[in-house]
């Protein structure tokens, strides 16, 4: 367990600093620049997610169970994942309406993403994980939205084409996903198939 919040610490810590310590940031960006900046938080949240991976299926391997999951518990998550991958496209696609309603849709993916998986799952490594991606991402969208008023920020108006795109992405890729490389990466079938 050790392993897997260490790796959370410092994947999740290098993703914060725009909310704990954005005058930090600015600053070393200053004085490494951005191509330094960009190749250290590479770096440091690569070597952060190695280790949550194998923390976690570390930990995977002597559970501590902590609740039965509620029955459908799993395909409710299932149900949410596709919200989460149609956000996360939104991300990536340009000029689509989730993207000019919502602002930061990654964001929003991650907050789902965490959320259907705390439902679903039932150990004390699934809440520390799960828990951790929730609870930093409800501070990151906080705190972009802070930005985005103080910067007098505007998004682009979606376009049908540009929003079709986005969910019809998500939706192949929610399907591959769930039936197929959820279970090939993570060893488990989300529907119990």
């Amino acid at each position: 367990m050790a392993m897997l919040v260490l790796g959370l610490l410092l994947f999740l810590g290098v993703h914060s600093t725009r909310i704990v310590a954005d005058g930090w940031r600015a600053r070393m960006l200053g004085r490494v620049g951005e191509k330094g900046w960009k190749g250290l938080y590479s770096v440091v949240s690569l070597v952060g997610f190695v280790l949550i991976v194998w923390g976690y299926a570390r930990a995977r391997h002597d559970p501590v169970v902590l609740w039965n999951p509620i029955r459908g518990m799993n395909h409710l998550a299932a149900l949410l994942m596709v919200i989460s991958f149609v956000l996360l496209a939104a991300a990536y696609v340009p000029r689509n309406a989730f993207k000019a309603k919502l602002h930061h849709p990654m964001v929003l993916a991650v907050k789902v993403w965490a959320f259907a998986h705390l439902l679903a799952n039932n150990t004390l490594a699934d809440v520390v994980l799960f828990g951790a991606f929730l609870a930093w991402a409800i501070a990151d969208f906080a705190s972009s939205r802070r930005r985005d008023r103080a910067q007098a920020v505007t998004y682009a108006p979606g376009t049908t084409r540009g929003t079709v795109i986005a969910a019809v992405i998500g939706l192949v890729a929610w399907a591959v996903f769930v039936f197929g490389a959820h279970r090939w990466l993570i060893g488990v079938s989300p529907l119990g198939v």
